[in-house]
């Protein structure tokens, strides 16, 4: 799997042609790995540019890694396979190198409810239900249409639940993760499991939805320590954000669609390493401000991020 990979969630705010183009612009620079999901809406346009790319010599389908991910509204052990076959045929593949569950637990939106929206239809994590579609994406391994399977945004306990039940464990695991939000418990979990931890929003999410920003958030690239280390090693503090993600041991998923900031992004992967002095500072600016909050899931007006994730270590049931 590569180091870095361009992410593609930019539907709510850039056009799904910007998002194809930077697709092509991101495998002209060097990119390989390409981070994609249904929900975003864009998959078809992508396909478009990945056919293109390959059909022009430039880069062949072994040499790229294509991740899609399942969304919340096709957990049913029925929607599984054919959500995969449909997110291939948008892509123009014949095989996913890396499918996800994207959410752990089901969520079914109103039609024409937009899914950046506040739901009241989402359902609480059921370990027994989670497992069933779990099954199907084991399935989808034997049949060939996909070559691993991982999960997206899972904690621990739920990790430890599936660990345990698991045919094909997952090779992945992608979350938040970014130097105000290190989530080091579950990323220390994650690795002892021999689980890759993949993390999103690796620069701060600037652009994230507008449903998840407060008044208290800080990006990470107006951190004081962040900014000065970045000002040292000469390198634009966004870029610092990224090599400290690779450093660490985390694969960023950047998106952009700046070729001026994909090169930068990519390039930070082989300059200089931080020192053990500037990683051991990085460390100790995490605020644990998780930045995408998921009020989208919320299944009861009152309850909270933290009822529906897990608190205490328990499961919603």
């Amino acid at each position: 799997m590569p180091a870095i990979g361009l992410g593609t969630f930019g539907s709510d705010h850039v056009s799904n042609d910007s998002v194809a183009q930077a697709v092509k612009q991101a495998i002209d620079i060097g990119y390989r790995h390409i981070d994609c999901a249904s929900v975003y809406g864009n998959e078809a346009e992508i396909g478009d540019a990945l056919a293109e790319v390959i059909a022009s010599g430039k880069v062949s389908r072994e040499e790229l890694w294509i991740t899609s991910k399942l969304w919340n509204d096709k957990h049913a052990e029925e929607d599984v396979i054919p959500s995969c076959q449909k997110t291939l045929s948008d892509l123009k593949l014949d095989y996913l190198d890396l499918y996800l569950v994207h959410w752990p637990f089901p969520n079914f939106h109103a039609k024409g409810c937009d899914v950046s929206s506040r739901s009241a239809e989402a359902k609480p994590y059921i370990h027994a239900n989670f497992m069933k579609t779990w099954r199907q994406m084991e399935k989808l391994v034997e049949m060939g249409l996909v070559k691993a399977i991982g999960t997206s945004n899972m904690t621990e306990p739920k990790l430890k639940l599936l660990l345990a039940d698991a045919a094909i464990k997952p090779a992945i695991n992608e979350m938040e993760l970014h130097p105000h939000f290190q989530q080091q418990k579950l990323y220390d979990f994650v690795v002892s499991q021999g689980i890759q931890p993949v993390g999103f929003c690796p620069i701060g999410s600037p652009a994230r939805p507008e449903r998840d920003k407060t008044a208290d958030d800080t990006v990470d690239t107006e951190d004081p320590v962040i900014v000065e280390i970045a000002k040292k090693h000469g390198i634009h503090p966004a870029t610092l954000c990224v090599k400290w993600a690779e450093q660490r041991g985390q694969i960023p998923i950047p998106f952009s669609t700046n070729p001026r900031n994909m090169l930068a992004n990519i390039q930070s992967l082989v300059t200089p390493k931080l020192s053990d002095e500037e990683m051991e500072a990085l460390s100790k600016i995490d605020k644990n401000c998780r930045l995408i909050k998921g009020q989208v899931f919320l299944w009861k007006e009152d309850q909270t991020w933290e009822d529906l994730w897990d608190l205490d270590g328990t499961i919603a049931q």
